[in-house]
């Protein structure tokens, strides 16, 4: 594969075009904003539930049950002749030449991936565990990070709002009691939460160990390469039970059926902080002053900054605007709005999308094309170009206080 990869690695001048990874979940009802085709959203049958999410410059496998497909979740790469391959393959075999000697050193992996997540109603509440807690079953731990894009979000839902951690107060005998319950209806842990109402345009910081009920609107979620989670609540919004295995999904055998377990995998402080609004809520910043930024044809904004294991931007290139764009780091990218050029890759945000039908829309920027320049053409005259970009760890770039 050698020859093949790094051939189509220099015809794209250090950018890979990546294939759509759709990702369906059985406890899921589709909000239809992700431009998956009417037709397609059970395209995998009713029984894996309907797709609500797709995974963006993923190398990470979705734990999805037993009937879970063979790369179901992992990126691939286009080649121009139409053959595929796998970005995960891509990473192990060109290591530093593709992320850089900085992640490929300390990961040898890429560590990150993102996803638009489109449900109809709410999701439980749920906790990602930490490194500590998920390394007990072999696995790693997942914060991640929420935006809401004003361009996938023509409307909120039924639940535009999100639950997130626990009331200040809390205890954890509040807790265990809506834990023991769980088999027995509505377990009641959403009565010891806050709900937030959900903005476009503005995201928020979800470190592991935080309980977090994400509400109905269409989210663009950078996260560390990782897929663990538990549920905490038994019953969604008086309709769905969940079974008990989900509460106690990335639980170690000797400690099944522990509560205390279950306790013990929740960043208490986090939870329970009263200025979680303030020190979590990520409204956009602009990468440098925004005027500058205009007369040079466009405008950069960190949309995901609190998190060291991950970040993100917004990038718009005004109409008729060409603009070389320099980063420090390896990044995929999903254009949300507008059509033109990005290097030697022509660029479009599609209208509708079959399942299996390839795009133009999702790329992997290497280190070496990013800190060298991107040149990105907006070939409208009355529409921007907008694309979202999704960074591995302690970005370079990220100099921000907050």
């Amino acid at each position: 594969m050698t020859n093949a990869l790094f051939s189509v690695f220099d015809q794209g001048a250090g950018i890979f075009r990546l294939a759509p990874a759709w990702v369906p979940r059985v406890y899921c009802v589709p909000g239809r904003r992700i431009k998956l085709h009417p037709d397609d959203y059970y395209a995998l049958g009713s029984h894996r539930g309907g797709i609500d999410e797709r995974w963006l410059a993923s190398t990470t496998f979705a734990d999805n049950g037993p009937d879970t497909s063979e790369n179901e979740g992992l990126s691939f790469i286009v080649c121009e002749d139409g053959t595929q391959i796998l970005l995960r393959d891509a990473v192990e075999e060109m290591g530093a030449t593709l992320i850089g000697k900085r992640l490929w050193n300390e990961y040898a992996a890429w560590p990150m991936y993102s996803k638009f997540f489109d449900n109809l109603t709410a999701l439980p509440h749920h906790v990602h565990h930490s490194n500590e807690h998920a390394a007990l079953t072999g696995k790693k731990g997942k914060p991640e990070a929420y935006y809401f894009p004003p361009q996938m979000n023509n409307h909120g839902g039924d639940a535009p709002y999100t639950f997130f951690g626990l009331n200040p107060g809390t205890t954890k005998d509040d807790v265990r009691r809506c834990l023991e319950k769980f088999t027995t209806g509505d377990n009641g842990i959403l009565e010891l939460s806050r709900a937030h109402r959900l903005v476009p345009g503005t995201g928020w910081d979800v470190p592991p160990g935080v309980l977090h009920a994400p509400g109905s609107m269409c989210t663009y979620e950078p996260q560390a390469a990782s897929d663990v989670y538990a549920m905490y609540q038994s019953v969604i919004d008086n309709r769905q039970a969940l079974p008990t295995d989900l509460l106690w999904k990335e639980c170690p055998p000797d400690r099944m059926g522990d509560m205390d377990w279950l306790l013990d995998a929740l960043d208490w402080e986090t939870n329970t902080d009263p200025d979680f609004h303030k020190n979590r809520f990520c409204p956009p910043v602009p990468v440098k002053d925004l005027a500058e930024m205009q007369a040079e044809g466009y405008e950069d904004r960190w949309i995901t900054y609190k998190s060291s294991a991950f970040s993100a931007k917004e990038l718009t290139i005004l109409p008729k605007s060409s603009v070389v764009i320099r980063d420090a780091a390896a990044y995929g990218c999903i254009v949300v709005q507008g059509h033109g050029r990005m290097g030697e890759h022509e660029v479009e945000c599609p209208s509708l999308i079959r399942y299996g039908q390839l795009t133009r829309d999702e790329f992997f920027v290497s280190e070496s094309a990013a800190q060298n320049g991107v040149l990105i053409e907006n070939h409208s005259d009355c529409d921007a170009l907008v694309m979202l970009k999704h960074f591995g760890p302690e970005n370079p770039d990220l100099n921000l206080s907050n």
